[in-house]
């Protein structure tokens, strides 16, 4: 296969990026943003329910991964005006879009891997 240089640029939230591929790790790379992703997947959830759904993740990762996706129109955030505070995530169109990828990265993980019980 011939190598094919692309000279194409990316804007995305302000920034430039010079390979479309780049933009993508940007918006959704990293182990706890892509999980995000496929925990939002069948709906809402509060922000503790989904926080506990991703195993390992610490409130300061945890809070990151929302902003970042949030900040990439990838989820929405909903504060509800109750005491005490509740927040709820859920996927944007944007993030419907990119949910088929990381369903498809889920699906090699079953593939790959063994199931225990």
């Amino acid at each position: 296969m011939e190598y094919k240089h692309i000279d194409e640029k990316y804007l995305f939230n302000g920034e430039v990026f010079f390979c479309p591929l780049d933009l993508t790790m940007e918006v959704i790379g990293g182990k706890w943003k892509a999980m995000v992703i496929f925990h939002l997947q069948y709906g809402p959830l509060r922000s503790s329910d989904l926080q506990r759904r991703i195993r390992g993740i610490s409130n300061k990762m945890f809070t990151q991964a929302v902003r970042d996706l949030e900040k990439a129109g990838i989820i929405e955030r909903t504060v509800f005006p109750v005491v005490p505070p509740k927040v709820e995530y859920k996927l944007t169109d944007l993030g419907y879009l990119v949910l088929p990828n990381i369903i498809d990265l889920s699906q090699l993980g079953r593939s790959i891997g063994k199931k225990i019980e």
